[in-house]
């Protein structure tokens, strides 16, 4: 199996130290959670169980019977800790009371039994964690894949990777882009719309919720008003309606609208959203264009680069909590502003194709950042820059 060293070596971490909090493994679909606790658990020393909750029919009490049965294995064993792994944990209804019972039960009694959740809906596990189990877990945040593990686990380069994104189980279907495409339609798309949001919100119109992220797909890496996109949605409500269905489309990792950087929290609430996948593969799986055709195009190969920088540097900001934004004032715009706290770094991505504007200086001078540099022609190498651990950039 392809690993994520990173993530084994900290949910490794987490189950080796005393029982503290639940574990809770959260990220989009397709991106290898429950790969990751196999492959951690096979190197594991400590007694375990692996249960799914698509194995029950029987929600009302399964999670009640299986922990129940933990606690007994522990007694009969004679073991002084052991771990339950429940995956699909979303499937349950009411699984944050119930495991909240459980697991504070365990606490009252000193039970050594250490717990770890995960599922393939990130947006119905955090509404539960938020409903029921706050000051009781920890959160291990997965990403999309980056180019540096879709590089080493399948060879390939930044070209590649640009357009067809951080998605592995897709990778072998690269030769052959109209299968590449239902693949991630079907497999990846539809479940995250359908389960994700659909089975876990009150959507009056889902017909438009679907066009909302096609929409915001296709012009990920620019800026569009609520206003505009109404005009291009059909059936489209008001301004209100788009952007909670913006956010529930952020929540669950997919795509989302930037705000502008202010000072002013106000203003920044209330700026023209900068639409951004969170994975490269999801601007691509609509467009018109092929690969071939896109490498030949400079106008449409820029905005492709700077949608595959904005979707990495999304992606690191949410496990490592920063926050992304974007900058414009008048003619003068920055294409990201990475902030950590009141420490911000401004980043212009720059193809041979586009001409230099003044945003970077004009920033530089107005806000004083720790950083404000080009990521392209002129720059940095993309490449290089994609490799970078983004918190680095704050200790330099």
């Amino acid at each position: 199996m392809i690993s994520r060293p990173n993530y084994e070596q900290l949910l490794s971490e987490r189950i080796q130290e005393p029982r503290r909090f639940i574990q809770v493994i959260v990220g989009p679909r397709q991106i290898g959670k429950t790969t990751l606790v196999q492959q951690v658990l096979s190197k594991a020393t400590i007694p375990h169980s692996v249960l799914s909750a698509d194995e029950t029919l029987d929600s009302d009490n399964w999670i009640a019977t299986i922990w129940e049965g933990e606690r007994m294995k522990m007694k009969v064993a004679g073991e002084t800790e052991r771990l339950l792994v429940i995956d699909e944990i979303q499937k349950i209804a009411n699984w944050s009371e119930q495991v909240k019972k459980e697991w504070d039960a365990d606490t009252w009694n000193q039970v050594q039994l250490k717990v770890v959740l995960l599922g393939s809906s990130r947006l119905m596990i955090m509404h539960g964690l938020t409903e029921s189990l706050a000051g009781r877990f920890e959160l291990i945040r997965m990403t999309h894949w980056t180019y540096q593990e879709m590089r080493d686990a399948f060879g390939w380069d930044l070209n590649t990777y640009i357009y067809y994104g951080g998605y592995p189980g897709a990778a072998g279907f690269v030769e052959n882009e109209k299968r590449w495409r239902r693949y991630v339609q079907d497999s990846i798309i539809e479940p995250s719309i359908t389960k994700d949001v659909l089975e876990t919100s009150h959507i009056y119109k889902p017909a438009l919720l679907r066009q909302i992220f096609e929409l915001s797909c296709s012009y990920s890496s620019k800026m569009l008003s609520l206003t505009k996109m109404m005009g291009q949605l059909q059936d489209a409500g008001n301004v209100t309606t788009l952007a909670a269905y913006l956010q529930l489309l952020r929540e669950s990792q997919l795509v989302t609208g930037l705000q502008k950087f202010a000072i002013d929290i106000a203003r920044q609430r209330g700026s023209v959203p900068k639409l951004q996948v969170f994975n490269s593969a999801l601007f691509n799986v609509y467009s018109p264009h092929t690969y071939k055709q896109v490498l030949t195009d400079p106008q449409i190969w820029g905005q492709e680069v700077e949608s595959a920088v904005g979707a990495y540097l999304l992606s690191q900001a949410d496990i490592n909590d920063l926050s992304l934004y974007y900058w414009r004032d008048k003619d003068d715009e920055v294409d990201f502003i990475l902030a950590n706290r009141y420490e911000y770094i401004a980043i212009e991505v720059k193809s041979n194709a586009e001409k230099y504007n003044n945003g970077l200086g004009v920033f530089r001078n107005k806000y004083k950042p720790k950083a404000a540099f080009i990521v392209g022609s002129g720059g940095i190498p993309v490449e290089q820059f994609m490799l970078t651990d983004i918190v680095r950039l704050f200790e330099l």
